[in-house]
C-alpha cells in the first residue's frame, strides 16, 4: 500500500511522481520493483483525484504489467456530515492523515499488506524482511521495519519521526514528534511550546514501514471513530499511524515485530533533498542493484 496523496507542501510540488530516475522515474517506482521482486503480488496506490491524471501519465502509464488498485483520499471520503460540515467550514483543506488514508484503501486489502510513504525510499533488505516475516507467520502478525533517526535526518529542514521504543524485538511505544532536526552537534525536536528537547541519534524511528495483517481494519475503525469524535472539528488535526498503533499496543490489542533489516533509507521531504536522492538511484543503478530500466 503506497501512501501517495500528499500535497507536497514542503516540497513544493507533487514529490511521489518528481523524476529521480534516469527514465523519469519517482522513488515509489523503486518501491513497488522491490516489493514485486520480495514477493508482494499487489500493489495499492492511495491518491488524490486532484492528482489522478498526473498520477497515470507520470507513474502508472510506465507499470504496465503491474498488477494495482487506486484508491482515493478525499477530504470527506468516509468522514459523516456531522464532522465534514464543521470541520470544513472551519478552514480544513486537506484529509485526516495516513490512519485515514489506509481506512480508503480497505475494501482492496485481502491479505497481508505493507505500507510505505511514496516519496521515500527504503531498500531491498526492507521488503525481503517483511515478505519473510509474513511467510514464517502466515501473515498473521504485524512489524515494523524501523531506521536510526540519524539517517533520516534532512539537512534542509525540520522532519517529523515516530521515534520508537522497541524491548526484546517488540514494538512498546512510538512517539510522534514534528519538529526534528540536527543542530548544535545534536538531534533535537523543538515542541509546541518551543522547548528543544534532546533525542538520541541511533534512536529506531518509524518511517511509516508497517506489515498488518488484512484485519488490522478491525483495530483501526474504532480508533478513528474515536478520534474523528475527540478532534474531528480541529481544522488541522490529523490521525497518523504510529499514533494509532502506540495506542493499540498500550492497550494490548496489538502485537508489533520489529524486523532487522539493515536497510538504507532516504527520501525527499524538501526539493533541496532531491539531488542526493538522484545521485544515490544512479549509484544503485551503476552497481546493479536495479536495471537501467525498471519496466522494460
Amino acid at each position: 500500500m503506497v501512501l501517495a496523496a500528499g500535497m507536497g507542501s514542503r516540497y513544493g510540488g507533487l514529490k511521489q511522481i518528481d523524476k529521480i530516475g534516469a527514465r523519469g522515474e519517482a522513488l515509489l517506482d523503486y518501491s513497488v520493483f522491490d516489493a514485486l521482486r520480495a514477493g508482494f503480488e499487489k500493489i495499492v496506490f492511495i491518491v488524490r483525484r486532484t492528482i489522478e491524471k498526473d498520477f497515470a501519465e507520470h507513474v502508472l502509464a510506465r507499470m504496465k504489467n503491474v498488477p494495482y488498485e487506486l484508491a482515493f483520499q478525499e477530504l470527506d471520503s468516509l468522514i459523516p456530515a456531522r464532522v465534514f460540515l464543521p470541520s470544513a467550514a472551519a478552514g480544513r483543506t486537506k484529509p485526516w492523515g495516513t490512519c485515514h488514508a489506509l481506512l480508503c484503501a480497505a475494501r482492496f486489502i485481502d491479505a497481508p499488506f505493507c505500507v510505505i510513504n511514496a516519496d521515500d525510499f527504503y531498500g531491498q533488505g526492507a521488503y525481503e524482511a517483511m515478505a519473510n516475516f509474513f511467510r514464517q507467520t502466515g501473515g498473521k502478525e504485524s512489524c515494523i521495519v524501523p531506521y536510526l533517526l540519524d539517517k533520516t535526518l534532512s539537512q534542509t529542514g525540520t522532519v517529523s519521526r515516530g521515534v520508537c521504543a522497541i524491548k526484546d524485538g517488540l514494538l512498546c511505544a512510538v512517539e510522534e514528534l514534528k519538529a526534528i532536526e540536527k543542530k548544535d552537534g545534536g538531534v533535537f525536536n523543538t515542541n509546541e511550546d518551543g522547548r528543544r528537547r534532546a533525542l538520541s541519534p541511533h534512536a529506531p524511528v518509524s518511517m511509516n514501514f508497517w506489515g498488518f495483517p488484512a484485519n488490522i481494519f478491525d483495530l483501526l475503525i474504532p480508533y478513528f471513530e474515536d478520534f474523528l469524535a475527540a478532534a474531528g472539528s480541529e481544522p488541522k488535526s490529523e490521525c497518523y499511524i504510529p499514533l494509532a498503533v502506540d495506542y493499540l499496543i498500550k492497550r494490548g490489542s496489538l502485537k508489533v515485530r520489529a524486523l532487522d533489516a539493515d536497510s538504507e533509507w532516504f527520501g525527499v521531504t524538501y526539493k533541496e533533498d532531491k539531488d542526493a536522492a538522484v545521485s544515490r538511484i544512479a549509484a544503485l543503478t551503476a552497481q546493479g542493484v536495479y536495471p537501467g530500466s525498471l519496466w522494460a
